[in-house]
Parts: structure tokens; sequence; C-alpha cells
């Protein structure tokens, strides 16, 4: 390939990071929502109320009133009412949240009624088996709530990064081969089994270190961009990913 195509494609990769689904389109939009902007806010919520409520459970709030808070806080989040005075830490989505959830529990005095929650309806985006995977800081009792939240936030930043990755192979017809090859997205990960795993696929040893070579890059580069959803400028995604990766250390 190349460095013209090169340019072609990386140009095309930061157009597809920076669409419509972008934090950015939220922040430009400001206080006059678009239907793109409440579009976005929405797909963001979707993915990224899992740290809101490990953030609430590590706080001590019970299982049942975190998945109030959560659904309630995202409900009024979503309708863009009440907290438009929230001091935005521009740019980062994941500070901005958590500033936000932090104003509204500073706020919150009606702790009624769970019905009387999210207006009496529950948020499209809410699993009981994420809500515990979400919670599974139990092993490490040490963390704060913030530390807490970080690190659930680049979870679901690799989650997110790893069901993207995977669909890019179900829609190749190579399902089958992600599933032997995703092992080796770990770091690590011994090259020893490469003859192993290469007489079972039937490839070569070398073909085979091309191809997990091909998987890790292509997996950094989506985990990039699923960073980049939440920051308001390019500028941002390697501080963003640094300090993603050292919540996870």
């Amino acid at each position: 390939m190349s460095s013209s195509d090169n340019r072609d494609t990386s140009t095309e990769l930061r157009a597809k990071w920076f669409g419509t689904t972008h934090w950015s389109v939220v922040l430009t939009a400001g206080q006059v929502p678009s239907a793109n902007s409440e579009a976005a806010l929405e797909k963001l919520c979707r993915v990224y109320w899992r740290p809101l409520y490990a953030y609430l459970r590590r706080r001590g709030y019970s299982f049942h009133d975190s998945q109030d808070l959560t659904q309630e806080f995202l409900a009024r989040l979503l309708r863009r009412n009440d907290l438009g005075s929230v001091n935005r830490e521009r740019g980062k989505f994941r500070s901005y949240l958590l500033a936000a959830l932090n104003n509204f529990l500073a706020n919150e005095r009606d702790r009624a009624t769970a019905a009387k929650r999210g207006g009496g309806q529950d948020l499209v985006f809410w699993d009981e088996q994420d809500a515990q995977a979400a919670h599974s800081h139990e092993a490490e009792p040490n963390l704060s709530p913030e530390k807490v939240y970080e690190k659930r936030w680049a979870i679901t930043v690799l989650e997110q990064a790893f069901v993207r990755l995977q669909d890019e192979f179900a829609a190749a017809g190579k399902s089958r081969l992600f599933e032997e090859f995703k092992v080796f997205l770990a770091d690590g990960t011994d090259n020893g089994a490469y003859p192993v795993l290469a007489a079972k696929v039937g490839m070569t040893p070398n073909a085979v270190a091309v191809a997990v070579h091909r998987l890790r890059q292509r997996y950094r580069e989506i985990v990039r961009a699923e960073v980049a959803h939440t920051v308001g400028n390019r500028d941002q995604i390697d501080e963003e990913v640094r300090h993603l990766l050292a919540a996870l250390a």
C-alpha cells in the first residue's frame, strides 16, 4: 500500500471516529439540542451507564438504590433539563459524566419510591447481568469510588472494542478464526502456541504470527476509535488511552 493510500485510509478512519455518535457532537450542540446530539448522548449513555452504577455501589448504595439512581440520573440527563449548570471538563465525557452524577446526588433529596424515579420508566439499556459485572470490584476493597469508576470505564472501552472486532470477523465469515485467535489479544501470550494453532486451522506458523499481529493492530485501532467517541477533539485521544491503561494497571 502506498503512502498516499495510507493517508487516505487514516483520513477515512478519523472521519468515522468523529461521526454523529461522538461526544463532540453533544458539546457542539451546547444548550440547543439537535437530533444528532440527542442520538449521540443516548448512545454514549447506553454504553457507559455501567461505570456510574459501579461508582454508586462503591459509594455504599444498595443494588436497587444504585439501579434507581443510575436510571433517574440518565433519564434527567437525556431530557437535558436540570444538569446544564454542571461545570463541564470540556472534551472528556468520562469527567463530565462523573461530575454531573455527583451534582445530581448532591441535589437529590427525594429518596421515595423507585416508581417515581426516571418518570416511572426503565431505560431500555439496563441489563441485570451487566450490572453485576459492573459491581465486580469486591475483590479490590481498597479502591475508592472514583478508582472503581475509572477502572470500570476502561473495561467498558475494551469490551466495546472486543465486540466490534468480533463483529468484523463475523461479517467477513471468519467467526471460527476469531474464536481461535482471540486468546492472543491478551498481552504476553506465548507465541509457542502458534504451531499448535497453525495445525488446527490449516495455516503455517508464520501465517498465524502475521494474523495475530494484524488482529492486535486492528484491536488497538478500534480501542482508539472507542476512546475517540468520548473526547472532544483528536488531540485528547492519546492522553485518554494512557489514562485508561493506567486505570487498569
